[in-house]
């Protein structure tokens, strides 16, 4: 070989194609210089990008935590970015109340007795037992909630469960240390959900999304007064089941029917009552109300989308108002079909256990419902277990004429009913 030398050769090659390149721009036409000098400078960027690339490759491989996941940084921090700007408009609810004061003090119970003087001697020494008497009241803390501003001046939602008690006092925490004391505006008459309201002005407030479409796996924040205790708590998850049918009770042994839930696995605790589930984009899309007891990490939250209509309602009404028809009844499926010897297994089938499932003076009433009738329709959506009527019925408004479409002893046929103004305090 000419070059026992590999450096030396290359850069002889080098120096060559610079000359080459050299004496060609000097005697070629001005098109034909733009041409070379553009691939001259292709070809300078392309050795300096591989160069750097080799360079990081070669730092990459010493530690790799120098090129970290971009994907799980950029949702780190877009939980971080939520949870800052929802929080000031997240808001503590303690409930105070006058209580007894309770006093212990000490009886002797045979003091009303004269004992016999053979006796005497074996009650020489002074016998008592406690007992309680009431002396006077003093407020107290009694439980707290969460809730969230909805209006710069002062509106808040939050649940039922929480502000129900019209004996209580509400106290409201902002994040940021001021505290309000809060009116009650409005109780759901069946869903657990409520208004209250301070007396502030220029406020946060938290953008309302949709929950119609919601997704299995899409993320979620939680942010509560967790146990009363921690204020502005922020859990993460995701969601985990849709349109899912609970009956949850409240310490004070209140029972409700909720029906068409968000489940998530964000931790949810008591005192989170009322607050906001949130999406990666900070809008609510849901209400935080209920867990599962005995279980890790399933909680239960209201779609927003009852909540707009609800705020709606009051707004354009002064109060909440929600179609009612007026009958008990049981969703049919294959259990309660071969149970009750049903022709069909979807539907309402009106039934009650201990009396009439009609309500007296209601829609159904008036119009001709009976006992033993299965309510196949509504308005020609179809009523199943994952459809059913209470969550039809909600999409209407009070006053609007439906059409039921009912089978009974057989035959179908149609009923048409004006569907009324549920009744407050409406046994479970």
């Amino acid at each position: 070989m000419f070059f026992q030398n590999k450096k030396l050769f290359f850069l002889i090659v080098f120096l060559f194609i610079s000359l080459l390149f050299t004496f060609s721009l000097i005697y070629a036409q001005n098109n034909d210089q733009n041409l070379i000098k553009n691939f001259l400078d292709l070809l300078i960027k392309s050795f300096i990008t591989k160069t750097s690339t080799s360079v990081q490759e070669q730092k990459s491989s010493i530690n790799p935590f120098l090129s970290p996941n971009p994907t799980l940084l950029d949702l780190e921090n877009t939980v971080i970015k939520v949870a800052n700007e929802a929080s000031p408009a997240v808001v503590s609810i303690v409930i105070s109340k006058y209580v007894p004061i309770l006093e212990r003090y000490y009886v002797n119970p045979f003091e009303e007795f004269e004992l016999p003087p053979e006796l005497k001697p074996f009650f020489h020494f002074e016998f008592r037992v406690p007992e309680l008497r009431q002396k006077g009241y003093e407020k107290k803390e009694v439980g707290g909630g969460s809730g969230f501003i909805v209006s710069s001046d002062g509106l808040i939602v939050t649940n039922k469960h929480v502000v129900r008690d019209s004996k209580a006092e509400y106290t409201v925490y902002l994040n940021d240390g001021r505290k309000f004391n809060a009116k009650v505006l409005a109780l759901h008459p069946n869903d657990d959900l409520a208004l209250i309201k301070i007396n502030a002005n220029n406020l946060p407030t938290l953008k309302l999304g949709d929950s119609d479409n919601l997704k299995l796996g899409q993320f979620v924040i939680a942010i509560g007064n967790a146990l009363g205790e921690f204020q502005n708590t922020v859990s993460f998850g995701v969601i985990s089941g849709l349109k899912r049918n609970i009956v949850a009770s409240d310490e004070r042994g209140n029972v409700e029917r909720l029906e068409s839930l968000i489940q998530t696995d964000a931790a949810i605790n008591f005192g989170n009552s009322g607050g906001p589930l949130i999406n990666l984009k900070g809008e609510v899309i849901g209400v935080n109300t209920a867990i599962a007891g005995g279980a890790e990490n399933i909680g239960f939250a209201i779609p927003i989308n009852r909540v707009k209509k609800m705020i709606e309602e009051y707004k354009t009404k002064g109060k909440i108002e929600v179609p009612f028809l007026g009958v008990y009844y049981l969703l049919i499926n294959e259990e309660v079909k071969k149970k009750f010897n049903l022709p069909v297994n979807y539907g309402a089938y009106i039934y009650r256990e201990d009396g009439n499932a009609i309500f007296p003076f209601s829609p159904a009433e008036k119009a001709g419902i009976k006992n033993g009738d299965i309510i196949l329709e509504l308005d020609g959506e179809k009523i199943t277990t994952q459809n059913t009527l209470a969550q039809i019925i909600l999409k209407k408004k009070v006053g609007q004429r439906v059409t039921l479409k009912i089978l009974r002893e057989g035959k179908e046929i149609n009923l048409f009913v004006t569907l009324g103004s549920m009744p407050e305090n409406l046994p479970y």
